[in-house]
Order: C-alpha cells, then sequence, then structure tokens
C-alpha cells in the first residue's frame, strides 16, 4: 500500500510551482524594462533568479508539519 504524501512534500511542491509562476510572471512584465536583473552579471542571472522559488520552497517545505507514518519494521 502506498504511503500517504507528506504535508511537507505537498507544501514545497505548491510553493515551488507558485514561486516559478509568481518569478516568470515578473520577468515578463518587466521584459522591456531590465532593471531587476540590470545590476548582475550577464552569466548570473539564471542562477541568482533561479534561488527565488528554491528559496520559496526550502522556507514552505521547512515550514510545514511533518506528516507521522507511525513505527516502522525493517
Amino acid at each position: 500500500m502506498a504511503a500517504p504524501v507528506e504535508k511537507k512534500v505537498t507544501a514545497a511542491t505548491a510553493a515551488a510551482y507558485l514561486g516559478s509562476t509568481g518569478l516568470l510572471a515578473i520577468l515578463t512584465a518587466i521584459q522591456g524594462d531590465a532593471g531587476l536583473v540590470a545590476p548582475l552579471p550577464d552569466l548570473s542571472e539564471p542562477f541568482v533568479l533561479a534561488l527565488v522559488p528554491t528559496a520559496i520552497t526550502f522556507v514552505a517545505g521547512w515550514a510545514a508539519r511533518h506528516t507521522h507514518r507511525g513505527p516502522t519494521s525493517i
């Protein structure tokens, strides 16, 4: 029988989706004005921008409660 999906996984997945969607919406809105990322070197922009949904996902996973699965037998 499959184990239930932990709340941490669900929260992190939703946060990753919403964070990525929000970041893409912001980037689409400022497409003509790159002032948000202008101070960054061109090569580092994608890596720095990828940190936004990563940080949101980390915080959501860290803050969500752990799903207790009971005793396990090996």
